[in-house]
């Protein structure tokens, strides 16, 4: 039997990832061949680092996986333990693109959180720092860019001859929601925290056949706090809430305080139950205001994904939940290694057919 033409490569930031997206890779092709190439990432005592790769990629379809928001890697550099920024994770990408370029096939890179997605746009003087690394690895000779549920998917278009996949962690979790949580779609409102993930909120409402809210943020633009306009208040505009189980639906969790202000908001407008559900939690400001919140009763869960870091203290407690994304990572790469259709796997909602059949739902 011919040797298959493709390769994956986990960085250090996601070699958990990495080796659950081999191992399902392996189920769905029906093989014990591995597909991991290992790499090995360097440093000298400056700082200064390079990549090597430990096997042949020649003649390969080659996929680099990168977690580029991984702040747990450290390394030393002038006798102190330095941790890794986003920054440095996209150079070792770009240096593990030029340790293959030449000799691969192709070559797709999957950054689960786009990185710089949120300096998407220029509004004044200022960096275009997301369209700026696209335009970088296209020129690195980059064939493909895989994220997931990206800030904003016009980003795109500041390369409009790469391709760019962008998919939806939805389905995968709603398959843990649906399992832990009581559904009942009349009782069932999807609400975003501002205009930016109207789109998302939408996408989970088409799903679920519920009606959707939006809560405009007010901000003072006279200050600037941590970087940005500090928010005011937040309006709502929507059907009512009172008594029903809301999810409030972004594409990130930083430090949370903007979500927390939502969920105070809609509890004082009568919410039953709220959920959070974000493909990234990335808790900038720690976890201590969730777990006080929590016990308040401001919100009932965080439902999230395993495709960024997420420290065992957090995915240690009751109130968070991730779901595994291994398997449906590894589904995008075997129908893009394939030259398949991807349109089924951007609007798989399998979660929600499963559940209804399951509870006899069809009318």
């Amino acid at each position: 039997m011919e040797k298959e033409d493709l390769c994956v490569i986990a960085m250090t930031n996601c070699e958990e990832l990495g080796l659950k997206v081999n191992n399902e890779i392996k189920k769905i092709r029906k093989t014990d061949q591995n597909y991991l190439v290992p790499i090995n990432i360097s440093r000298f005592s400056d700082g200064e680092g390079k990549v090597t790769i430990l096997e042949s990629i020649r003649g390969k379809d080659v996929y680099i996986i990168s977690d580029t928001h991984n702040y747990s890697i450290t390394y030393k550099m002038y006798d102190f333990i330095h941790h890794m920024s986003p920054d440095e994770h996209f150079q070792d990408i770009k240096r593990t693109i030029l340790a293959i370029m030449g000799h691969a096939k192709s070559i797709k890179v999957i950054m689960p959180f786009l990185y710089e997605s949120r300096q998407h746009r220029r509004k004044s003087r200022e960096s275009l720092d997301c369209a700026a690394a696209l335009l970088e690895l296209k020129n690195l000779g980059v064939d493909d860019i895989v994220t997931f549920d990206v800030h904003d998917p016009n980003i795109q278009n500041a390369v409009p001859t790469l391709p760019f996949d962008n998919f939806f962690t939805t389905n995968d979790m709603l398959k843990i929601f649906l399992k832990n949580e009581e559904f009942d779609s009349s009782k069932t409102l999807v609400v975003s925290p501002d205009t930016g993930a109207m789109d998302r909120a939408r996408f989970l409402a088409d799903i679920l056949r519920v009606d959707v809210g939006m809560f405009y943020k007010r901000r003072d633009i006279s200050k600037i706090v941590n970087g940005s306009n500090p928010i005011v208040a937040h309006e709502y505009l929507g059907a009512s809430v009172k008594g029903k189980s809301i999810i409030v639906v972004d594409d990130m969790l930083a430090s949370g305080t903007s979500m927390l202000d939502v969920a105070e908001e809609l509890k004082s407008r009568g919410a039953k139950k709220i959920f959070f559900f974000t493909t990234f939690a990335l808790f900038t400001s720690g976890y201590k205001k969730f777990d006080e919140a929590y016990e308040k009763g401001i919100f009932n869960a965080v439902y999230s994904t395993n495709l960024t870091y997420i420290p065992e203290e957090i995915l240690a407690k009751e109130w968070f939940c991730a779901a595994d994304c291994s398997t449906y990572l590894a589904k995008i790469i075997d129908n893009l290694n394939k030259g398949y259709s991807i349109s089924a796997l951007i609007k798989d909602n399998s979660a929600i057919t499963s559940y209804k059949k399951e509870k006899n739902l069809y009318k």
